[in-house]
């Protein structure tokens, strides 16, 4: 594969600016991910970055088996659930330390876990404490609070208010929320129902604990409003104290994170590296040519045009030593060691390209709004309209000859075969005639002739606004695909919007689309983590999708004691989403490909939920 010779100059400029920028030796290991961290706010994290990020400076009660599956022992040293699964209690390990060297208490969490309930800080994972007894109440406590405050007299607004309905508020947590800290080390909370993933819940980030003092120290008023309010300043480094393995040394936006070990965690057993620099860069083609000059040892997510040559080259290699590779990988050896136990690859062949099959699909989000941000007319309100733009996508089309990686074509929001016992609904296919006559159904018709479509008042069908992320050649090339299919089938003009990841997280929130694309990694083995993204209210609810049905049917399946009815009904509620209501365009089922070299670099998890700790990479030969 031959590479322009400007292209590698970038990518050594590139990398000779992060090593200016980096401040002492170089470090241990050195990752590529096309953007910067958003957030090291835990109780605000949602990116597939952050998470990544959190999952390293911050130590949940329990935390993820990246080799194995399930959970282990974290910042708890052990725990105990009640026979009916309601009543847990946590046991913190008496040598857990923050990064400056302060112990970790059981009201850290219980702070952390509070900051989540409540509509000030707005997180996108509400959710995962709701089902903790009186946080919903509590949320709706403080809501009307602030509902009240925003009524009152500009001049009534005061700083000494907003103290006095917080203190308020506090007073209303200690009374109804069933967390509870006995003593520093022990933490005890009681559920509102039976949660068969409940570990898995409080091994992500965002239930992870917070420095109280730290974040006191930044805490305020919004006296608009009357929230309270933290200062983003908390968590940049020489004011963020963390409890993970890691900890952020510096960290310049869009530039280097330098992450090095916590010189307090209480597991000092691992041999894994010592400092990550993490580079964001949002050049595809950059990115690649940094691994192969040698400026970084892995790439967490390919995505240049040519990946799939790249995995070609992956497979030709794995093929050429077919036998060897069989014959170690039955001996016991993981996918890792056997790649480093083969000889080199030849001319056309890669050791270090490696695809991935994920929990995870790839989507586009419809708006569902009654009217578009701004009060325009928004055809997708009606769900006619969202089947005919379904069904006349073909995904076969763009795995094939857009994606070509060999992800398999999604219909459904759950991965088939996914969660144990889980059965996914068939979900709807590419049918052209069908897409017509669902749009037809919905009003839609060319009325006079000039080849567009309107309604019976004359309402003319907008122009189609298609929202993507810049950076990646995959959204683009997808969204340029799914423009041609609908105007070629539908007959419907589209315009193609693409905006930086966090000005697109912005329209998102705010419903600034028409379509836009999205996509989900699994947070535990649940249907639940994709079917919460539809129910109303969610803090990842983009699409603004609110149907009672389909809400009362996850009721329905929280409150179900058996398992296999629990999933049955689940099942009920996806099929509503996606094959009647299709607030979600499902895709593909997503897979990584990655770069990295087996014969220097272990720890990089093949696990489908790809919950990667950084804290667990090891690097067996230098650079």
């Amino acid at each position: 594969m031959k590479l322009a010779l400007p292209a590698i100059l970038i990518a050594i400029i590139l990398l000779a600016v992060a090593s200016f920028d980096a401040t002492g030796p170089q470090a241990d290991f050195t990752m590529v991910q096309a953007n910067d961290a958003f957030t090291l706010d835990p109780q605000k994290m949602s990116w597939q970055q952050d998470i990544r990020l959190g999952r390293a400076i911050y130590e949940t009660l329990v935390v993820v088996d990246d080799d194995h599956g399930g959970v282990q022992p974290g910042a708890a040293e052990r725990w105990d659930v009640s026979p009916d699964g309601l009543h847990w209690t946590f046991h913190l390990r008496p040598d857990a330390r923050w990064s400056n060297g302060d112990a970790v208490q059981a009201q850290d969490f219980a702070a952390a876990w509070q900051r989540a309930m409540l509509p000030d800080f707005a997180s996108d994972y509400a959710g995962f404490v709701a089902d903790i007894v009186g946080a919903q109440e509590l949320w709706d406590f403080r809501a009307a609070q602030l509902s009240q405050y925003a009524k009152l007299p500009t001049a009534e607004r005061t700083e000494a208010r907003a103290q006095e309905l917080w203190s308020a508020a506090m007073a209303k947590a200690r009374e109804v929320v069933a967390i509870k800290t006995p003593d520093d080390r022990t933490i005890e909370l009681t559920l509102r129902r039976r949660v068969p993933y409940w570990l898995s819940v409080i091994a992500f980030p965002v239930m992870a604990p917070i420095h109280q003092a730290t974040a006191e120290r930044f805490s305020g008023f919004d006296i608009a409003s009357g929230r309270r309010t933290i200062d983003a300043r908390w968590t940049k480094p020489g004011n963020l104290v963390c409890n993970g393995p890691l900890m952020v040394h510096d960290w310049r936006y869009k530039r280097r994170m330098r992450l090095v070990r916590n010189p307090f965690h209480w597991d000092h057993s691992q041999q894994t590296v010592n400092s990550i620099d993490i580079l964001p860069i949002e050049d595809n083609n950059t990115a690649v040519l940094a691994f192969d000059a040698g400026g970084a040892d892995w790439v967490s997510d390919v995505r240049v045009g040519y990946k799939v040559e790249l995995a070609e080259q992956a497979a030709l290699y794995v093929q050429h030593h077919r036998p060897q590779f069989d014959a170690l990988r039955a001996a016991g050896a993981s996918v890792d060691e056997a790649l480093a136990a083969l000889p080199e690859p030849v001319a056309g062949e890669r050791r270090n390209v490696h695809v991935v099959q994920n929990f995870g699909t790839d989507f586009y989000s419809f708006n569902c709004r009654p009217t578009l941000a701004g009060g325009g007319f928004n055809p997708f309100a009606d769900a006619r309209v969202r089947r005919a733009f379904a069904l006349a996508v073909d995904k076969q089309a763009l795995a094939d000859r857009v994606i070509r990686v060999g992800e398999p074509v999604a219909h459904t929001l759950v991965p088939p075969n996914g969660v144990v016992g889980y059965k996914t609904p068939t979900g709807l296919g590419h049918d052209v005639v069908l897409a017509r006559k669902e749009l037809a159904d919905a009003g839609w018709a060319d009325r006079n002739g000039d080849g567009k479509l309107e309604l019976a008042d004359g309402t003319v069908f907008p122009t189609v606004d298609l929202l993507y992320s810049t950076g990646s050649p995959r959204y683009r090339d997808l969204s340029l695909a799914m423009a041609d299919m609908w105007r070629n089938e539908l007959g419907v003009q589209v315009e193609l919007t693409s905006k930086d990841s966090k000005f697109m997280k912005d329209d998102l929130r705010s419903g600034n689309f028409m379509i836009a694309r999205g996509g989900w990694y699994g947070d535990y083995p649940d249907p639940t983590t994709f079917l919460d993204l539809c129910r109303t209210g969610d803090g990842n609810n983009d699409r603004g999708y609110s149907n009672a049905v389909f809400d009362g049917l996850l009721d329905r399946a929280a409150a179900e004691a058996d398992p296999a009815q629990r999933l049955a009904i689940l099942a009920d509620a996806e099929r509503l989403v996606t094959e009647v209501d299709m607030p979600i365009l499902p895709i593909t089922h997503y897979a990584t490909v990655l770069l990295f070299d087996p014969v220097r670099v272990r720890g990089i998890t093949r696990d489908p939920s790809f919950d990667q700790r950084l804290s667990n990479i090891q690097m067996l030969a230098p650079r």
